[in-house]
């Protein structure tokens, strides 16, 4: 049974993009909204809109009671949550599901699984899926794990089992650091995620970060090729491309084959993304994590193979098979992702929560700009800073490199302080026009680079 009328359990511009996605499939939205986003882009272009509380996410975005309240009261026969807040929350997914609603993406048995980190990993052993040398499980005694950290190898990874974006992960490059560390990391995963337990991985030096689309409705399943993820502040994307320029089409087909087959293995339904560290000195590749929701970088593969990742996850949530063959997903071009956030890039990215003043957006062939502003946007200080994602797309990785620097010419925000300088000068940067970068490869760059972080928003 298609389905009829969405709520969005988000905000942002992953709200806008939903919105579109479902129009186009002649389904009507419902946008929920804080206090804060009363007068928001997606508030505008919704359907229909119901308040759910006040700023603070705990009391709106994160209230399960209040998204299924608005759900009911609107006649929403199914929730898509977007990426973020709850989006990869088991007990709500089951919760939709008990309400007689359609949720948008994967069950929550299979996010319970895989957003297990130690779980997951157990999962992708189980089918085949090369995994980073660590612990089999999570870790219950201290002294045998550091008996482990040493039979494994320093540098070892410390990482939390629950949550993500970098917290709960400690590197110890010794014994006596791994006794240290792994009480920090477990107390600050407690306090962040609830779960303080923890496994252990082997640190791979100089790793590229390589995840996988795929898409499933629980008996099919096709990928969509990979995106490179390399470029990262704090263990945080930054700047995403597809196709990875590290990748041989053999280690290509087998990396992407393998993330089909752990879709499989769990019987994964909806749009979700696979994790991998690539290591190019060796040819080696580990599975680290998987992602059961759309993710933020999404559009750069939608750009390359152009298939509409969020048009699919509806569908599927409505009951509709995968229509989509493997043999029919090809590779045409090269697309990059940025980040456009509302940071000061020249003063320690702090965040700049301000008015957008004079909004040019830019245009041309192959550049797509996925945001949430207009002239006179007030940026609520409540939540992430993102504003939007400028996307390029050309027919090669050079090509889309120069087609970038002119999209980042023409965007302009008025004095509002963006990100924008940053991926000017990333643009610049002769290791990343050659493809030569690594996860640890921006922050020493940022150190050392950040008289060029100065530039004038909006200019060359």
């Amino acid at each position: 049974m298609a389905l009829s009328k969405i709520l969005i359990a988000n905000r942002g511009e992953i709200a806008v993009r939903i919105i579109r996605a479902a129009r186009e499939l002649g389904v009507r939205t419902v946008q929920v909204y804080s206090t804060a986003d009363a007068d928001s882009l997606a508030v505008e272009m919704a359907d229909e809109s119901i308040e759910i509380g006040p700023p603070p996410a705990k009391k709106s975005y994160l209230n399960v009671e209040a998204v299924l309240n608005a759900a009911k009261e609107t006649g929403c026969d199914s929730i898509h949550p977007g990426y973020g807040f709850l989006a990869e929350n088991a007990e709500f997914a089951d919760a939709v599901a008990a309400a007689g609603m359609a949720f948008v993406g994967p069950s929550g048995d299979v996010i319970r699984r895989m957003g297990d980190k130690a779980s997951a990993r157990q999962a992708a052993k189980q089918a085949g899926v090369p995994t980073v040398p660590g612990s089999d499980g999570l870790i219950d005694d201290l002294a045998e794990a550091e008996k482990l950290a040493d039979e494994i190898g320093y540098p070892i990874m410390i990482k939390a089992t629950a949550g993500g974006g970098g917290r709960g992960i400690r590197i110890a490059a010794n014994a006596a650091e791994f006794m240290s560390l792994a009480p920090q990391a477990a107390a600050e995963a407690e306090a962040a995620f609830g779960d303080g337990g923890l496994y252990l991985e082997k640190v791979i030096e100089r790793a590229r970060h390589i995840e996988v689309q795929i898409l499933g409705d629980g008996e099919n399943f096709i990928h969509c090729y990979e995106r490179e993820c390399s470029l990262q502040r704090r263990r945080q994307k930054v700047w995403e491309e597809a196709p990875s320029s590290a990748l041989t089409p053999a280690v290509r087909e087998k990396l992407c084959a393998s993330a089909v087959a752990l879709a499989a293995a769990v019987k994964y339904k909806g749009a979700g993304t696979i994790e991998y560290l690539y290591d190019d000195q060796t040819g080696d590749y580990y599975f680290i994590e998987m992602n059961t929701r759309i993710q933020v970088e999404h559009p750069v593969t939608e750009s390359i193979v152009g298939i509409d990742l969020l048009a699919e996850m509806i569908r599927i949530a409505g009951g509709e098979p995968l229509a989509i063959k493997q043999d029919d997903v090809k590779i045409r071009g090269h697309a990059i992702e940025v980040r456009i956030n509302a940071e000061d890039p020249a003063n320690n990215f702090m965040p700049f929560p301000g008015i957008v003043g004079d909004l040019r957006i830019p245009g041309g062939p192959g550049v797509r700009f996925d945001h949430m502003v207009y002239q006179g946007y007030q940026i609520p200080p409540f939540y992430d800073s993102l504003l939007g994602k400028l996307i390029v797309t050309a027919d090669t990785r050079e090509k889309a490199i120069v087609r970038l620097k002119r999209a980042l010419a023409e965007l302009h925000m008025g004095d509002l302080k963006t990100t924008t300088p940053l991926f000017t000068a990333l643009a610049n940067a002769p290791e990343v026009q050659a493809g030569a970068v690594h996860t640890k490869w921006l922050e020493p760059w940022l150190e050392a680079n950040a008289d060029k972080l100065a530039i004038q928003q909006g200019g060359a």
